[in-house]
């Protein structure tokens, strides 16, 4: 594992306003500890710097894992399409808030929708109770988001 300085912990938190960059859930909202993601991961090549880091909550971080992409089941092409990149996409761009679902609206959206699980069933209940309070969807400062 990579170390992390706290300086440069503290820059990914701040520029994520504490968000996971891929669900959107409040680390204050989160009973465990989220973790720095590396976009690509250093098995893949990925360096360890502020453009390749990424603030995930546990789910989408273990559900992540190495992978940088899969094959979209809706294009039914074989063709190896990206995950969502909070560095360089948008989130509005590939995903839409619908209650408590996250939408894809994209290829990229829906591999990344598909491999981090972000409708997995706990997750789906985690924020339809963070809705009524005013705490989903969180928003990162890198990122915009439309709802």
């Amino acid at each position: 594992m990579t170390y992390i300085s706290d300086d440069l912990r503290q820059q990914i938190i701040v520029r994520a306003n504490n968000c996971s960059e891929y669900c959107l859930v409040r680390q204050e909202d989160n009973f465990f500890t989220f973790h720095v993601d590396h976009i690509v991961s250093e098995k893949h090549g990925g360096t360890t710097d502020i453009d390749n880091l990424a603030w995930s909550c546990p789910h989408c971080n273990i559900h992540k894992g190495s992978d940088v992409g899969s094959f979209d089941r809706v294009a039914g092409k074989m063709i190896l399409t990206p995950l969502f990149n909070p560095r360089i996409n948008q989130w509005s761009d590939h995903f839409r808030i619908a209650g408590p679902l996250i939408e894809p609206l994209t290829s990229e959206g829906r591999v990344t929708e598909f491999i981090l699980k972000l409708n997995a069933d706990v997750q789906v209940q985690e924020r339809n109770g963070l809705i009524p309070l005013g705490r989903y969807p969180c928003r990162p400062a890198s990122q915009s988001v439309q709802d």
